[in-house]
């Protein structure tokens, strides 16, 4: 295990205990670390920096065990997949308004692709994405699969300031030094070119009504932000912050509560119960605990 710092104002001894760890003896592998998973509630210790608020993981184990995780990890959100295309395509027209087809756009993270389809059917021919999922990645399309890098974000991957566009959609809580991360992404970026990235909020309703139970408190997560830390750590990081803002998502109802801390036997049955009345699958939108940053170089 490796201990980590506060990444916007590198304080180490200003640190508030929120959450001990639960890691005990928990078997972690790659399907720990696949995304969207049935949250189980294993994560490290969880600290608060005292200075300017960012929580984080401390201590966590170190990268190259982390890459090895992700790797070998699943991609087993294909339903919702659907759902967050729409949620996403929409901050991406937010973002480009009419000007796409000659745009080229990076999406980190990007599983089996389902954002890139997006964005192609928005307009936008030059797509590429990085995930390190090998599963993810053989999911997608195959015309896509030959523009998915399959590796984790680092230098090199990319010629520098490449990209109109870089997406990142709730990989940057996952990061060990969200500082590299985002100075990577800015020195692919053109000049002017921008970004949209979306986070868990430390702030939001669900860590609002579950405290520990919710499921941002999670051994995937690193850093975990709120409006105003990640504003911070763009603007740390040379980005102009153009907005921050709340996101609402739309999900089956099945899903919402399968993400609840309830315990298992009465999710199981009450997952049922909506199934067999057609209810589960009603999409429903709600403003849970995720928000968004527009920034550009």
């Amino acid at each position: 295990m490796i201990n980590k710092h506060c990444a916007i104002c590198g304080n180490k001894e200003r640190i508030k205990e929120l959450y001990i760890s639960s890691l005990g003896n928990n078997v972690v592998s790659g399907r720990t670390f696949s995304a969207r998973r049935t949250p189980d509630h294993i994560h490290y210790r969880f600290v608060k920096c005292l200075k300017c608020g960012l929580i984080f993981s401390n201590p966590i184990f170190e990268q190259d065990k982390i890459s090895s995780f992700y790797f070998k990890s699943g991609f087993h959100y294909a339903p919702e997949s659907k759902y967050l295309k729409k949620t996403y395509g929409r901050l991406l027209e937010r973002l480009l308004g009419s000007k796409k087809k000659k745009l080229r756009l990076l999406d980190i993270g990007c599983g089996n692709g389902f954002f890139l389809e997006e964005a192609i059917e928005k307009g936008i021919e030059d797509v590429w994405g990085v995930e390190p999922g090998k599963a993810s990645a053989k999911k997608a399309k195959r015309y896509l699969q030959k523009r998915i890098k399959v590796d984790i974000l680092k230098p090199r991957l990319f010629k520098l300031k490449s990209f109109d566009v870089i997406t990142c959609f709730h990989t940057l809580d996952h990061v060990t030094d969200p500082n590299n991360f985002l100075k990577i992404t800015h020195s692919l970026l053109k000049n002017g070119g921008k970004i949209i990235f979306v986070v868990h909020d430390t702030r939001g309703l669900s860590v609002r009504l579950f405290g520990e139970k919710s499921p941002i408190f999670d051994i995937e997560h690193i850093y975990l932000f709120n409006t105003d830390t990640l504003s911070s750590i763009f603007k740390k990081n040379g980005y102009v912050v153009e907005s921050v803002f709340n996101l609402k998502n739309t999900y089956p109802l099945f899903y919402w509560l399968r993400m609840t801390p309830l315990p298992d036997f009465i999710k199981r049955n009450l997952i049922k119960l909506l199934n067999y009345t057609n209810l589960g699958k009603l999409p429903f939108s709600l403003s849970a605990g995720n928000i968004g940053i527009i920034a550009k170089k």
